[in-house]
């Protein structure tokens, strides 16, 4: 009897031990470890990836958020503000109730199938918008014009990036929407468009965020 509770007592202290050992390795040191390392050497991708503009942090270039229009009585749906320019569409999704900053939306996929009638009309409907917001007088924008990335939600729905076309698509609108030569909105998006990563992997993108940062540069410089 003595032996059995005393060789229970010492399993249960070794136990202990390790549960201390093991609390203070993984719980205490390794995380400062890593949080060391990450902020040494990679402390913006360590802090969010935050994008700042005017002293304050406007987002992150992770996240792609909405630029759209303050909703008017009635409306339930809120329109684009067509002085920015716009990222990839965000149906299906719901609405963010946690994290109400920058209004951002749950990252999730639709899940339809290519031949959902749905989401056949959500991209007739999407295209429909894109010409109809960035034809301009003289320069009228054609549907065959529309890149699939404007009409197409991600696979998270919150793809911080567009396609150089789509960028591109939308230079004239957003000229036009802020008064400023399209020369120099065209040189913008080639300033902010970013090239294949390690030169081979991806597609170009363009980050929304910090082509819209840029673009507030220049509308309050003038």
């Amino acid at each position: 009897m003595n032996n059995s509770f005393l060789n229970t007592a010492r399993l249960l202290a070794a136990g202990l031990r390790a549960l201390l050992v093991l609390t203070l390795v993984t719980g205490v040191l390794y995380p400062l470890a890593v949080t060391g390392v990450a902020q040494s050497l990679f402390r913006d991708k360590a802090d969010g990836s935050e994008i700042s503009a005017q002293g304050r942090v406007v987002g992150s270039s992770l996240i792609g958020q909405a630029y759209d229009l303050p909703l008017t009585k009635g409306q339930e749906t809120p329109a684009p503000d067509l002085k920015w320019f716009q990222g990839r569409p965000q149906n299906g999704l719901g609405v963010n109730s946690v994290n109400t900053r920058y209004k951002l939306i749950l990252s999730g996929a639709t899940n339809r199938s290519g031949d959902d009638r749905e989401l056949i009309e959500w991209v007739k409907a999407a295209k429909a918008a894109v010409v109809k917001d960035n034809s301009v007088p003289g320069h009228p924008v054609r549907p065959s014009q529309v890149p699939a990335d404007a009409v197409t939600s991600s696979g998270s729905g919150l793809d911080p990036d567009i396609s150089p076309a789509y960028a591109e698509l939308q230079v004239r609108r957003v000229a036009a929407r802020n008064g400023l030569p399209v020369t120099r909105v065209e040189k913008l998006v080639k300033d902010c468009t970013q090239g294949r990563t390690l030169g081979f992997i991806g597609e170009p993108r363009v980050n929304v965020l910090e082509l819209n940062v840029a673009l507030r540069g220049l509308t309050t410089d003038r």
